[in-house]
């Protein structure tokens, strides 16, 4: 025997209020409706699961037997389709911008889970990612936590994802140009466009300048990957520094300059709300790599101390 759900929710509706008149209202059926689909119900189950008077309803020794196990189908139902409607919601995740890690990290978990539905925005830095990642608007940001200017709200939890190597970028025509490797020591300089609301990755850089003794300024903003480009161009003295992740199209007229003794590192960490239970979320976690830091002797590479932990 085949029974509507709809059927079966009319019936734990009016038992759960005891009056027809507002158990429609909440179902937003008329009374009329609602008491034939309890009708139809009570025929497909040939038993009578209320004793109706002109002043109240009770159920039935049938009614009682069925409402818990009418309850737990619903239930069941309501389970099953919350589940689908999950898996098949995007995850709502901020790659910081395409030219970086995030985004080829996002692939990579793309390729190792086809099932993921994912939904990237763009920022252009987690500080500014931080509300829509307070407030649920997205599930998850990628960026440099330990660099932020004020420690993450208590809501927010974090972990690091990827260490991504850091290389220097001239113009074809710069001092440097003849080179392909050097030691952040020996950078004349580091002139960057400025990060504008990205306050995490002006921290970091202008650690990393410090730490190596390098001077470190930041110019206008740059409007686009093309403009990033022409401001590095105007250099003729300092370098700019970028991910190893990126890509420099032939036509960009820059030379890139790998970095050693030590290679330095961009620690990247994805962000998350503590409350956010998505099953997709947690997987996304779960595919997410689990990088080691290098211990704060190894003279090969340098990282934030803050990273380490």
């Amino acid at each position: 025997m085949d029974v509507d759900l709809q059927l079966v929710r009319a019936f734990v509706a009016a038992a759960e209020e005891m009056h027809f008149g507002r158990a429609a209202a909440r179902l937003f059926l008329t009374q009329q409706a609602l008491s034939k689909r309890i009708r139809r119900l009570e025929e497909a189950l040939s038993a009578s699961l209320f004793e109706r008077t002109t002043r109240r309803v009770e159920l039935t020794p049938a009614g009682h037997s069925f409402l818990p196990l009418a309850k737990d189908a619903l239930a069941a139902f309501d389970a099953a389709v919350a589940s689908v409607r999950e898996t098949a919601q995007r995850l709502r995740v901020d790659v910081f911008d395409e030219r970086f890690t995030p985004m080829r990290l996002l692939r990579e978990l793309l390729e190792r889970d086809p099932s993921l539905r994912v939904q990237p925005s763009m920022r252009q830095g987690l500080a500014l990612a931080l509300p829509a990642l307070r407030t649920r608007e997205i599930d998850a940001a990628f960026g440099q936590v330990m660099d932020l200017p004020e420690p993450l709200p208590p809501e927010l939890a974090h972990r690091l994802v990827h260490l991504e190597p850091m290389h220097a970028f001239v113009p074809l025509d710069h001092p440097l140009a003849s080179r392909d490797a050097m030691r952040p020591s020996e950078l004349p300089g580091v002139a960057m466009p400025d990060p504008g609301g990205a306050s995490e990755a002006r921290g970091y850089l202008t650690g990393l300048a410090h730490h190596f003794g390098v001077p470190i300024r930041f110019y206008e903003p740059a409007i686009g990957h093309r403009h990033y480009g022409e401001l590095v161009r105007r250099e003729k003295h300092d370098v700019a520094l970028g991910e190893a992740v990126i890509e420099i199209p032939p036509d960009f007229g820059l030379h890139r300059i790998r970095l050693v003794d030590p290679v330095p590192l961009a620690p990247w960490s994805v962000v998350w709300h503590r409350g956010n239970t998505s099953p997709a979320l947690r997987r996304m976690l779960r595919l997410l790599p689990v990088p080691t830091p290098p211990p704060p002797d190894d003279p090969g590479h340098w990282m934030p101390d803050a990273y380490r932990a």
